[in-house]
């Protein structure tokens, strides 16, 4: 197949290129190549190249940056994807696509997880933004898939797990937020799942993807230490608590985050548990 991959220097981007690599012929962009906020520079990119798929890895993904860049997070996250639905549905090209828990409120009982159809209200400009994204590409084709996921790790840059390890390694205690629940994603795993669906050829549409199970930052924190046979005192602290103790203004997290893999599963799609992501991130980032 012919693949075009976006937003090539992110972490995900990195995985789907190797998993994409063999048997395929990939063109891989990141903004210097190709910007997806630019409508006719993605028309004309995508008219030439006439891929069979686009997988859209391109985001802008600093959370709290974003409630003081509404216009450019809105242009990456809202127009961009608008755009390359667009240039997909013109060459007749099927698009992958990226999209967030943040699209919800995240204020729902933990005793319930969230549903691909269940009502949007987002309350950050990220999770507003790709909403936009989510729209867009549904507004202008039909041949895509929209993968959700949230809390993403992985082996490139920087990440949650490699931030934990470090101030394990350096403290004897951290404080780590109990009150935020949701599942831990490994990127290999959410690039597995995508790839998977591909080919398969699952009915086109919205999917919730990550790794399986629920928990929380503070009991995450505690796995990923526990994992590497770091000694460190984890203290669990609440969202409000945190922020005071760290005097930080921040966007609002969504305390939960739980997404359901249902729908996923209903098209065999396998999905492997959450600490058994990090087992093989530690396995494969050594």
């Amino acid at each position: 197949m012919k693949i075009l991959i976006t937003g090539a220097n992110g972490m995900l981007a990195k995985e789907v290129r190797e998993k994409f690599e063999q048997g395929n012929e990939l063109t891989i962009t990141d903004v210097a190549e190709l910007d997806i906020t630019d409508e006719k520079a993605v028309f004309d990119f995508v008219k030439n190249l006439k891929p069979e798929y686009i997988i859209n890895c391109a985001a802008f993904t600093a959370v709290d940056k974003a409630e003081d860049c509404y216009e450019l997070a809105d242009k990456i996250n809202g127009d961009g994807p608008t755009n390359l639905a667009k240039a997909a549905k013109n060459v007749g090209a099927k698009l992958v696509h990226i999209s967030t828990d943040y699209v919800f409120g995240g204020d729902l009982d933990l005793s319930k997880d969230y549903k691909e159809d269940d009502e949007k209200t987002p309350v950050t400009v990220y999770g507003i933004t790709k909403l936009h994204g989510e729209q867009g590409i549904e507004k202008n084709m039909d041949e895509y898939y929209i993968f959700r996921t949230a809390w993403l790790y992985g082996v490139g840059g920087n990440n949650f797990v490699k931030t934990m390890t470090k101030l394990g390694s350096t403290r004897d205690e951290i404080n780590v937020v109990s009150d935020q629940h949701g599942s831990p994603t490994y990127a290999k795993d959410l690039t597995e799942i995508i790839y998977q669906a591909i080919q398969k050829k699952i009915p086109y549409g919205v999917y919730h993807a990550t790794n399986q199970g629920y928990t929380t930052w503070y009991e995450f924190t505690k796995e990923i230490l526990e994992k590497q046979g770091i000694q460190c005192k984890v203290n669990p602290v609440t969202t409000e608590e945190y922020i005071e103790m760290m005097k930080i203004t921040q966007a609002k997290r969504p305390f939960n985050s739980q997404l359901s893999k249902n729908k996923l599963l209903e098209q065999g799609i396998e999905i492997p548990e959450w600490k058994d992501g990090l087992k093989r991130y530690f396995e494969e980032s050594c």
